[in-house]
């Protein structure tokens, strides 16, 4: 990605903060670039480049003393900022490498995730928060998945709610044919689509966790650069949000970090009894579907995409990328579009 434009957050997700420890380099990544996380002598969060500046070999599989990352190749020895301290086997008065080092990263923990942000200069502002994580009053639940799919296919699928009456079927939605209203706004960091009179029926997950009459209002949105917003809220107070940062760990591989968190009154952590599982079953369904998809159209020689305006968010999220990657125009904010479609 190129420099980002203002408003528009660095960071990125790069690992489980509970996965680091003092003793061991865990391997992470960010926007494709294979990263070596650990914890330096104070226990602060640190990433440099997975990469030994001797022969190259992977500095996750090696091991951390007092805040130093040991190379498992040679024993080559880094500081936690990436200067390389010992090597190991140079006799007595044996000289390193003048300056020889690792590139180190700007890391840091939050709502427990490691946080990194490949900008030189340390950035203006701390990392996207998940809405109402860890708040009292709110049950939350976090997952890892990883899928055989781009940032971009990734994105578009969790916002896309035709999918569901298809891929999900009685677990989410089902079909009914029912006309359902839809609003897209493009956003100074995205875009959003509003959805009114939309049908749960025939749905175990809303059987289970929604009232059974009542409005529901639904919002996607996709906050760019790599993260996907979806927010249900009902006439009782009862709302579940959804948000999901994407991390690329190749073109067509993607680590999907999922923070769940809703409010449902004192019954909440029971609910989250049945919520969980289900919403494992059914993001195994989309990680099946994508690497489907993904294998199919590597068999093709290359995405030959064709779409309609029920594809709601998916030129937006393709626009900003693009947009972003290249340094060229990103989609205006302010514009606002009515479509209908069938659910």
């Amino acid at each position: 990605m190129s420099k980002q434009p203002l408003g528009i957050n660095p960071w990125m997700i790069a690992g489980l903060a509970r996965d680091l420890s003092r003793s061991r380099v865990l391997s992470g990544h960010a926007d494709n670039l294979p990263l070596a996380l650990f914890r330096d002598a104070d226990g602060v969060a640190r990433a440099l480049e997975d990469r030994c500046a001797h022969r190259n070999a992977p500095l996750s599989v090696g091991r951390v003393s007092d805040g130093r990352v040991q190379c498992a190749y040679h024993g080559w020895t880094y500081d936690a900022d990436g200067l390389l301290l010992d090597v190991p086997a140079l006799a007595e008065g044996g000289a390193a490498p003048a300056g020889c080092s690792v590139r180190r990263y700007h890391a840091l923990e939050q709502d427990g995730f490691v946080w990194v942000a490949l900008t030189q200069a340390l950035p203006g502002m701390p990392p996207p928060r998940f809405s109402h994580f860890g708040e009292p009053g709110w049950t939350s639940f976090v997952m890892k998945t990883r899928f055989e799919a781009s940032v971009e296919a990734c994105l578009e699928n969790f916002l896309d709610c035709p999918h569901a009456t298809f891929l999900h079927r009685y677990w989410f939605r089902s079909p009914t044919a029912r006309r359902v209203k839809a609003t897209v706004r493009t956003l100074s960091d995205g875009a959003q689509a509003e959805f009114r009179e939309e049908p749960r029926e025939k749905s175990l997950v809303w059987w289970l966790l929604a009232p059974r009459r009542g409005e529901l209002r639904h919002t996607d949105r996709f906050i760019a650069p790599r993260t996907s917003r979806v927010d249900y809220e009902f006439a009782n107070g009862a709302t579940y949000i959804i948000t999901s940062s994407c991390t690329a760990l190749s073109p067509t591989e993607t680590t999907v970090y999922t923070v769940i968190s809703f409010r449902y009154g004192s019954i909440g952590p029971l609910l989250r009894l049945f919520f969980e599982p289900l919403a494992r079953r059914i993001i195994r369904q989309d990680v099946e579907m994508l690497q489907a998809q993904t294998r199919n159209v590597a068999r093709f020689g290359g995405p030959r995409f064709a779409s309609t305006r029920a594809d709601l968010l998916g030129g937006y999220i393709n626009a900003w990328r693009r947009g972003l990657e290249r340094g060229g125009p990103l989609p205006a904010a302010g514009e606002t579009s009515d479509v209908d479609i069938r659910l």
